[in-house]
């Protein structure tokens, strides 16, 4: 039979090594790669661990650890996946206003990661919940300023790009710690065939406008170009008859110049030289002579003959 110092000594000893049992098993715990985790002192975070491997811990009650992920979330919007890949639309949800009053069908997806693991984990009841009500505010917003003409064409990148850096600020101002990694605008569609329909005719008619536009221009160009080359041509000629006048000029000059420094060194052989050149210009096929009449006798000198043996 046990005394009662057995007693003891029996209780007590299982005592400590229930304690023993608890340090082995609640003060050592591992960190996947896929995970992040915090680490709560007395239910208040007092660590957060983001490298994986094998950690330790004060035993529990002292200290307890909550793991999350750390990969990359989606969150659709407008529509949903189920576990077949087929895809389900929330035209309700996707329905939205554009900034010239135009209903359009708006869904994306937006990839987003936990950041900080105790304001994921305190600062909201919900922060998935709240990231989807910053994510409908953002699009309503961005779509409610947008016109209809680029939200459902060219517009769909500034309309990305915008709805992204406005949900990362609420994101910021609302501090879950959620990090926005990327948002996809998926589709912006219009609500029935019979709307679609009379955009499409809308967007053809601006199409061939815009067609006309360029052939018009185009044209414009055209012609311009030859009239330019037409003007610069004329130019050049123009400049090559100025030049060849003025050349004209001064030579005409020179030989003039030359003419009268012979006529102030000989002025009656001069004026003589300059009549019978007159003459032979006027008459070109008449004989010329020179006739000499001092005696009785007229004596004549034939001067094309003698024109004839000096060349």
């Amino acid at each position: 039979m046990l005394t009662i110092k057995q007693v003891y000594a029996t209780f007590f000893g299982g005592i400590i090594l229930l304690i023993l049992l608890l340090v082995a098993t609640t003060s050592w715990y591992t960190v996947d790669e896929s995970e992040q985790a915090a680490v709560h002192t007395f239910g208040k975070v007092t660590e957060q661990i983001t490298q994986p491997g094998l950690h330790f811990k004060m035993p529990w009650p002292i200290q307890y650890v909550t793991k999350v992920s750390k990969e990359t979330f989606s969150l659709t919007f407008g529509y949903e996946e189920n576990g077949n890949g087929q895809t389900i639309e929330k035209t309700e949800e996707a329905k939205m206003l554009t900034g010239d009053e135009n209903i359009v069908l708006a869904d994306l997806v937006v990839q987003w990661r936990i950041g900080d693991v105790e304001k994921f984990l305190y600062k909201s009841n919900n922060p998935e919940q709240v990231l989807y009500n910053a994510t409908s505010a953002a699009l309503r917003g961005v779509i409610g300023s947008s016109k209809i003409d680029s939200a459902l064409t060219d517009g769909k990148p500034e309309i990305e790009r915008s709805v992204k850096d406005q949900l990362r600020k609420l994101i910021d101002r609302y501090d879950i710690g959620i990090t926005i990694m990327d948002v996809k605008l998926q589709d912006v569609d219009l609500p029935n065939e019979e709307v679609r329909k009379a955009f499409t005719e809308v967007t053809d008619a601006r199409e061939q406008k815009n067609t006309k536009v360029n052939e018009a221009l185009k044209y414009k160009n055209e012609k311009y170009n030859e009239a330019q080359g037409t003007a610069a041509a004329r130019l050049s000629i123009a400049q090559g008859t100025k030049i060849e006048r003025i050349e004209r000029a001064k030579g005409d000059v020179a030989r003039f110049e030359a003419l009268y420094q012979e006529y102030v060194n000989n002025p009656n052989i001069t004026r003589e030289r300059l009549v019978i050149e007159t003459l032979e210009k006027v008459l070109p096929g008449a004989e010329i002579y020179i006739m000499d009449d001092s005696s009785e006798t007229v004596k004549y000198l034939p001067i094309r003959p003698l024109q004839g043996g000096n060349q």
